[in-house]
């Protein structure tokens, strides 16, 4: 199964592609590409699909100004590419399942590598002929480098095509030149060619020795630095693929049935506190802390219900402002749900009786006067979940055949 997928890192839209076997997701990997490359380079498509046919899921995108993403390359840096792969991590945690697996080809390793400790859910990281440090890159212009220096940019020729280099490029290269990228509590496998005359072997026995146990080291013998040939890559997925499955909670559900418009289904992850949430266009975690002896893979139960309060609260008043073309800049909602024994109730003498206490502070940014403040405050009244949960409300509940 392949889904085009789009998400904003810095107010850019970037290009992804989402790729998941048919059945049963055994984890998920986020792949990013080499230097100056895109999601559709053939090391990265056939590593995905090999990985696909392994049982994993694998989502590859296109940095800014690079394929099918926006942005200007000539703006874009290291950094920037950090902040892409956050923006990628957080797409799939919050719109499929969360990752926990880094795959990262030639500078994609580097950016992997300092990424890695950001992403909590990444339990294991895959780094193939990458550099020890991003600023290695700096060795595909070389020559360019006075001129950059001297005049603030330069047009280089990197392979077939022409990039718009700036100093701010080099200068954030040279910012992150000290950092260790070394990943912590995260298993490391390190894959590399001998013969990789575009990021050599002792790149690789760099980020070795610096790394922590777990650690591996898997050499892709007589493979070119851009796996340019099938077997290669297939090669590398499938030694990714064994390595990987001691590193990874194969907790994901198998993929669950169409969801009518306006159901929500809810199915078991481990049979213990981890759940699968459908809608007819979203799939989610929930789950319990730790602290209980859950997962801590999504929200647990209350928060869900304190998200569709706050959730709807905002959108409503967020409407009634752009309706009444009020100056709101922002609108934030923070919400806490409390038990309290119920002070006076007609069955005060039963210990187990509770009052909810959902409270609701609003912030609102933006010129408004005293008037307008008090509008919109009635108006976070008028959610329909809000409604909802002032209402009375009867669950029925029926046991379905599933025979």
């Amino acid at each position: 199964m392949r889904e085009k997928v789009e998400f904003i890192s810095n107010g850019n839209t970037l290009a992804g592609l989402l790729e998941r076997p048919s059945d049963h997701i055994k984890a998920v990997a986020l792949f990013a590409h080499c230097f100056t490359c895109t999601k559709d380079i053939a090391a990265a498509s056939r590593i995905s699909r090999a990985l696909v046919k392994e049982g994993y899921a694998v989502l590859r995108f296109d940095f800014t100004g690079l394929g099918n993403s926006d942005g200007d390359f000539a703006n874009s840096n290291f950094s920037s590419n950090l902040d892409d792969l956050y923006a990628a991590a957080d797409y799939l945690r919050h719109h499929f399942h969360a990752q926990q697996i880094l795959i990262g080809h030639s500078l994609g390793g580097a950016a992997v590598l300092a990424a890695a400790n950001q992403i909590e859910e990444v339990s294991a990281v895959v780094t193939i002929g990458a550099p020890a440090n991003a600023q290695h890159v700096v060795h595909n212009f070389s020559a360019h480098i006075d001129q950059i220096n001297q005049t603030g940019e330069a047009q280089v020729q990197l392979g077939l095509r022409t990039f718009h280099i700036k100093k701010q490029f080099l200068d954030d290269l040279a910012a992150h030149k000290t950092q260790k990228n070394t990943v912590n509590k995260k298993a490391l496998l390190v894959m590399h060619s001998p013969i990789d005359d575009v990021v050599s072997i002792e790149q690789a026995e760099a980020i070795y020795t610096d790394a922590k146990h777990p650690k591996s080291f898997i050499s892709l013998d007589n493979a070119d630095h851009l796996l340019s040939k099938a077997n290669d890559a297939e090669y590398a997925a499938t030694a990714i693929s064994g390595w990987v499955s001691k590193y990874v909670s194969h907790h994901l559900a198998p993929e669950t049935q169409p969801v009518a418009n306006g159901e929500l289904v809810v199915s078991e992850q481990d049979h213990k506190f981890t759940l699968t949430v459908s809608s007819d266009s979203h799939t989610w975690l929930a789950d319990e802390p730790t602290s209980v002896g859950g997962k801590n893979f999504g929200p647990d139960p209350y928060e869900h219900l304190l998200a569709a309060l706050g959730t709807c609260t905002v959108m409503t008043m967020r409407m009634y402002a752009n309706y009444k073309k009020l100056p709101v800049k922002d609108i934030k909602v923070t919400l806490r749900h409390q038990k309290s024994h119920h002070q006076d109730c007609d069955n005060c003498d039963n210990n187990d009786s509770f009052a909810e206490h959902i409270s609701r502070d609003i912030e609102l940014e933006g010129e408004l006067t005293s008037e307008q403040k008090q509008k919109l405050l009635s108006i976070a009244d008028k959610c329909p979940v809000h409604k909802t949960l002032h209402n009375e409300i009867r669950v029925t509940t029926e046991l379905k055949n599933t025979n």
